[in-house]
């Protein structure tokens, strides 16, 4: 049986889309949100001499107005600055140590036994370990904690989540008058809900052992941990909606971005040099100042192309009063602006639109449909909680009689589903809502 081995030669043709490093540092840019773009647009005139950048507070604007007539829920953003310092935890109980007690031993533990405290304000060592490191006795090293735990704020040095409760509980006179017992002695019970098992044990009504329940949500589990956070950042939109007259207008705003200047007097000096090492050095850098400024105008027309076509999808969410959102997706602007999905999730992250109401994130305008219905989740979940909230709280629904109810009102979902809604609303299951007063 003979075999041969037998070479063709053939062409064939196929398109790549090969990204190119400029390409690629232009999705980046669309991606970041205008705090990370200014620093960005520095950093490239730290590196260009043909490029100056000069930040200015007025609002640059474009008008995109949607061709039809008709104003995520509000989470009202604050546009507060960060503070150039702020006190640490640590910091502040070093203070108080140090103001009020003069140095003796138990002082110079009470600041070791401070190096041991988290972020939330719980002692992170035992004290038989504590005061085998110091060299101190158990006495000694109680004491110090006992002194710690009396400093502000309230709960600080604990070393559970119960003692944290009880130091908050001794220092407060508002508190019910078995708060502390009930917790000191039945912590469990109390977490668990067995409260007919201790109103049983203290001869009081349901009611009482309510109260309490209600008085230890209000105490902080986590006493340190607003200690060297800053929460409140600057929120700059970049989008913003009006209406007039039954009009919404879309405009773009360049708030506190820097803006971009070609060094036109220094280029042409250095041009005249000839010298052929500086002329391509100035040409590269003008390629690079040419490239910049197409690519932020790109950015900037991308993201309001999208904003308008967001705005006239949710045109009820920004006219009515109760705000309502449409089912939306990605994928529906993505048709509408005609580019891709992955450009429409880089153009909306991070990326804040402005009404007189708030202030809301681009995605958040982005809902899911129940399958076989016209009403996004978010419009199922605000429904939830309505219903819930004029609810019987003695006799609270189940999750079954609120699928019933929802189903009542043509929103066919299963019980499973109403019980992750609820979950992902953080609303507690039946038991734990019922109350007794």
């Amino acid at each position: 049986m003979e075999q041969g081995l037998k070479l063709n030669v053939s062409q064939k043709q196929t398109q790549k889309l090969a990204l190119t490093q400029q390409m690629q540092q232009a999705i980046a840019i669309l991606q970041k949100n205008q705090e990370e773009l200014a620093a960005f647009i520095m950093d490239k005139a730290n590196e260009n001499p043909l490029l100056e950048v000069s930040t200015s507070l007025a609002p640059v604007t474009n008008d995109y107005r949607p061709t039809n007539g008709s104003n995520a829920r509000s989470f009202e953003v604050g546009m507060v600055p960060t503070p150039d310092h702020y006190t640490s935890l640590f910091e502040y109980l070093l203070d108080q140590v140090h103001l009020n007690y003069r140095d003796t031993p138990i002082r110079k533990m009470m600041l070791f036994l401070v190096e041991f405290m988290d972020e939330n304000g719980y002692l992170t060592i035992s004290l038989a370990e504590a005061a085998t490191k110091a060299g101190v006795t158990d006495i000694i090293a109680l004491d110090a904690l006992t002194l710690i735990q009396q400093l502000d704020p309230a709960g600080i040095g604990a070393r559970n989540l119960q003692e944290c409760l009880l130091l908050q509980i001794e220092r407060d006179p508002e508190a019910p008058p078995l708060a502390y017992i009930v917790v000191e002695e039945h912590f469990e019970n109390l977490a668990d809900r067995h409260w007919l098992e201790i109103a049983q044990h203290y001869q009081v009504d349901l009611a009482e052992i309510q109260k309490i329940m209600d008085y230890i949500q209000t105490l902080s589990p986590a006493p340190g941990a607003h200690f060297g956070q800053i929460d409140d950042q600057f929120i700059i939109p970049e989008l913003e909606v009006t209406q007039e007259d039954g009009q919404l207008t879309l405009q773009y705003l360049q708030t506190g971005l820097p803006k971009l200047k070609f060094q036109s007097n220094y280029f042409e000096k250095m041009t005249a040099t000839g010298d052929p090492e500086v002329l391509a050095y100035l040409t590269n850098k003008k390629k690079e100042y040419d490239w910049l400024t197409k690519t932020l105008e790109q950015r900037r027309n991308t993201i309001a192309e999208v904003g308008r076509a967001i705005v006239l999808a949710q045109q009820d969410f920004f006219i009515k009063n109760e705000h309502p959102l449409k089912p939306l997706t990605l994928k529906q602007i993505a048709n509408t602006v005609g580019i891709h999905e992955s450009t429409v999730s880089r153009a909306v992250n991070g990326k804040y639109l402005k009404t007189n109401f708030g202030i809301f994130e681009l995605r958040t305008f982005f809902v899911s449909a129940i399958a076989g219905q016209s009403t996004s989740n978010q419009e199922i979940k605000k429904r939830l909680i309505e219903i819930i909230q004029g609810e019987n709280k003695q006799k609270p629904f189940s999750d079954q009689k609120l699928s019933e109810l929802l189903s009542a009102e043509d929103i066919e979902i299963s019980r499973r589903t109403v019980a992750k809604y609820r979950e992902s609303l953080g609303i507690p299951s039946t038991s734990k809502r019922k109350r007794f007063y």
